[in-house]
């Protein structure tokens, strides 16, 4: 069984779960993990009950970078890559969907910074913490990636492509006049 880990030093005050984000950029640090998919509740929620041993691997890097105007900027860029089990929505069986995710993410004050400066940057933004919780940007980036529509590059099996229905086939020979059923649901003695 797979058990959570971090790579870091023994002397590396970083915790994912409580990130110091400033000091965590400022040092160039790295975390990385393997935790199991089924610690992350809200895709254990979304899962139906398909989440078992599958592994979540992950690496942040800290970054701190100077603006035009010189000023401090904290960075994340994250890493993440996992397979998360789903239902197939062509052949409806179980299939493992891989999720690989690589983006950047700069720090500000606060949330009106980030909601002013949303639409005119390509990174994502969020607001600086000295407890921000890693693992649970890692569970929203598992989310936000997982397709709506699961499907298999190929299916494994024979794709069904007709629903055989004892009742229709048994009904198909026999011709309904229409103004029979109207005048049924108009007068149900005549039926």
């Amino acid at each position: 069984m797979h058990r959570f880990s971090y790579t870091v030093t023994m002397s590396d005050p970083f915790n994912a779960s409580h990130l110091d984000v400033i000091a965590f950029a400022k040092s160039s640090a790295t975390l990385s993990g393997q935790d199991l998919l089924s610690k992350y509740e809200r895709i254990t929620e979304d899962s139906s009950g398909l989440v078992t041993n599958q592994v979540v691997d992950w690496q942040a890097l800290g970054e701190y970078r100077k603006d035009s105007v010189g000023h401090g900027q904290p960075w994340i860029h994250l890493n993440v890559n996992a397979r998360r089990p789903m239902i197939c929505q062509r052949c409806l069986e179980p299939a493992d969907i891989s999720i690989a995710i690589n983006r950047s993410f700069r720090f500000v004050a606060d949330e009106d910074q980030a909601q002013a400066q949303d639409d005119e940057v390509e990174e994502d933004l969020l607001v600086i913490s000295h407890e921000f919780d890693l693992k649970s940007l890692i569970e929203d980036e598992l989310l936000l990636d997982t397709p709506v529509v699961a499907k298999h590059e190929t299916c494994p099996g024979e794709l069904k492509m007709a629903v055989l229905d004892p009742d229709f086939e048994s009904s198909a020979g026999v011709e309904v006049n229409p103004f029979a059923a109207l005048g049924q649901l108009k007068n149900p003695k005549l039926g």
